[in-house]
């Protein structure tokens, strides 16, 4: 396992981490091939407690309505709406939702521009922040792995994730906020 260290001082949100940051085709592709790719990837959330990151281990694909049979499950099944549009715009972007009124997912939107799919981050293996992520989901600090993220709505909530501060946050383009906040690896 690598470790992973924030280096920079406390006034800085960048954090040095190993590996390359991905790049917009990587999401290019559709979900079905998008999703095992994830698999392993890291994914950080730099919070104003510091860096929060884990290594991606469970995903699922959601195909967009141009498939044929298109996926009922998908929140782009029925096409755009203002709570999907995200799905249909460039790959990359957070696509953050409640659930029951209470708890948040997060998918990653796929394919091109006006071709909705996304993948869902459904588990992480925490490797950097694990006690501000138990303290996050309500838990003691050294709460075990599997209860911090361990399932979507526990991986939003371990990593402060909204649908108010991230949805639609592009997570590849240099020149974005959300580069700073919110990343893969």
């Amino acid at each position: 396992m690598e470790e992973i260290a924030q280096i920079e001082n406390r006034n800085s949100t960048a954090a040095l981490l190993p590996g390359r940051l991905l790049q917009r085709a990587f999401f290019e592709a559709p979900p079905e091939q998008v999703a095992p790719r994830l698999l392993g990837k890291l994914l950080v959330h730099l919070s104003a407690a510091g860096a929060l990151s884990g290594r991606i281990v469970e995903a699922e694909a959601y195909l967009g309505p141009h498939n044929h049979p298109a996926d009922p499950a998908a929140h782009s099944y029925r096409g755009p709406t203002p709570r999907n549009r995200v799905l249909f715009g460039p790959a990359g972007h957070a696509y953050v939702y409640s659930i029951y009124g209470r708890y948040f997912c997060m998918n990653i939107s796929c394919e091109s521009e006006g071709r909705a799919g996304c993948v869902l981050l459904r588990a992480l293996e925490p490797l950097a922040g694990s006690a501000q992520m138990a303290l996050n989901r309500g838990l003691t600090p050294g709460a075990k792995s599997r209860q911090l993220t361990s399932g979507p709505s526990r991986l939003c909530q371990a990593l402060g994730l909204t649908r108010q501060d991230h949805n639609g946050l592009d997570l590849l383009d240099p020149a974005s906020v959300a580069r700073r906040r919110l990343r893969f690896r």
